[in-house]
């Protein structure tokens, strides 16, 4: 099971991920949504990302991005554009564009949501499967997608927590997504992701 810690926004943070023993598949930067106060403003974000990712991919969080963000992340080090509210075409066309992996993002109330997967199999490397709530973080029936067939790695978010029996969702999923679930008071905890990766590296040892 990998892992994707999303919402980062400080050197502090980033560094001690990109440097842990083992540290996570997938690193997340809020790039177009300033609803979000996880949302990393363009500049900053340039800075941020100087850090190397050594071992991580790093992934830009788009939701129904227009050609401006597009062009103004072009040339930064990110592998995925994780893409909320497009069309197939729109992935498509972004896809081709800019040579950049895609996560699909879908936001799922009831299974109706979930079957939208089958629109954008020619256009996605992995499916995400998240909540409603976007900057707020809200649950879904994480059964829902349990028993699917999917034909690419299925990534699992909305409202994961370090303390939930993590183990169950290797059953669901390939990747878990995470990110208010290692944060105090809103902002990112060293000691939570700590705890965080090291439950997933013991699931991972035994199985």
């Amino acid at each position: 099971m990998q892992v994707k810690i999303c919402g980062i926004s400080d050197p502090i943070t980033l560094k001690f991920l990109t440097e842990h023993s083992h540290s996570p598949k997938f690193i997340g930067f809020i790039v177009n949504y300033p609803k979000s106060k996880r949302y990393v403003e363009i500049n900053k974000l340039k800075d941020l990302l100087k850090i190397d990712k050594k071992n991580s991919s790093y992934v830009a969080v788009l939701v129904k991005p227009d050609t401006k963000i597009l062009e103004d992340i072009k040339n930064l080090p990110f592998d995925y554009y994780q893409v909320y509210d497009c069309d197939p075409k729109e992935i498509k066309d972004i896809r081709e564009r800019y040579n950049k992996k895609i996560i699909t993002a879908f936001t799922v109330q009831s299974l109706n949501d979930v079957k939208k997967y089958n629109l954008y199999s020619d256009v996605s490397d992995i499916f995400l499967f998240d909540s409603k709530g976007y900057e707020k973080s809200m649950s879904f029936e994480h059964e829902l997608i349990k028993n699917i067939k999917f034909n690419k790695e299925v990534m699992l978010a909305g409202n994961i927590q370090v303390n939930d029996e993590l183990e169950k969702f290797k059953k669901i999923a390939d990747i878990i997504d995470i990110s208010g679930g290692v944060e105090t008071s809103g902002v990112k905890d060293i000691s939570k992701i700590e705890i965080f990766l090291n439950k997933i590296k013991k699931i991972n040892d035994e199985t």
